[in-house]
């Protein structure tokens, strides 16, 4: 650590290895020092140039050109038309082949209350079929089975077709007179071979046929 003056100001003067740092401290205030006013000098008169300016050229008159705008050419563009794709389903064919029942029962005529009224359908047990679809040919075996609904609330499941009397399996009395209506399901299923390998046919074929019936009550016959 130094201390020292010079100049009139104190110096503090520090050392830290390599590094100087050096402070000054004001000792006595230096006097103000006061300019003397300079005496106002006379502005000299500014000196009037005369200036020669040239005769301005007529302005030539500017011709604008047509501004020609170019056809614009639009471009026909031809739609897309998208192919159509032919989904075919095989379900969908078969609803179409498969024949649908037709309703058949005995008596004809006015059956009576009590009486077994018998019934069956015109369809076959085995229904064979070959399909071209999409240039693949399908062999389609499909077998029937029903649900008899005889209108008065009664139902009848079979995979037989029935018969007319005596020997038909399906048949129903009635107990009040009336008009019913007789409906029967007919759920198709089966299998289908396609190059020479058979497999089940994935869902149902379902149709449904509808008969009247007129059930009317038995004469009453009085014996003495």
């Amino acid at each position: 650590m130094n201390v020292y003056t010079s100049n009139n100001e104190i110096i503090i003067e520090a050392h830290k290895g390599s590094s100087t740092a050096k402070k000054t401290i004001t000792q006595v205030p230096k006097k103000p020092v006061v300019k003397a006013t300079p005496k106002p000098t006379a502005t000299p008169k500014p000196t009037v140039v005369p200036m020669f300016f040239p005769p301005t050229a007529p302005a030539k008159p500017v011709v604008k050109k047509p501004v020609v705008k170019k056809p614009v050419v639009k471009r026909t563009y031809k739609p897309r038309v998208k192919k159509a794709v032919t989904k075919v389903n095989l379900s969908d064919r078969l609803t179409k082949m498969v024949p649908t029942a037709g309703v058949a029962y005995q008596p004809e005529f006015e059956p009576l209350v009590h009486v077994p009224v018998y019934f069956w359908c015109d369809l076959p047990k085995l229904f064979n079929s070959r399909v071209d679809i999409i240039g693949e040919v399908v062999d389609v075996a499909l077998r029937p089975s029903f649900v008899w609904s005889f209108g008065d609330g009664s139902f009848y499941a079979t995979t037989e077709s029935g018969g007319p009397y005596p020997s038909g399996p399906i048949h129903h009395i009635y107990k009040q007179p009336g008009t019913y209506e007789v409906s029967l399901l007919t759920t198709w299923n089966g299998t289908y071979t396609h190059n020479a390998v058979t497999r089940a046919v994935t869902g149902t074929v379902k149709k449904v046929s509808i008969a009247l019936i007129t059930i009317v009550n038995a004469p009453t016959t009085f014996k003495g």
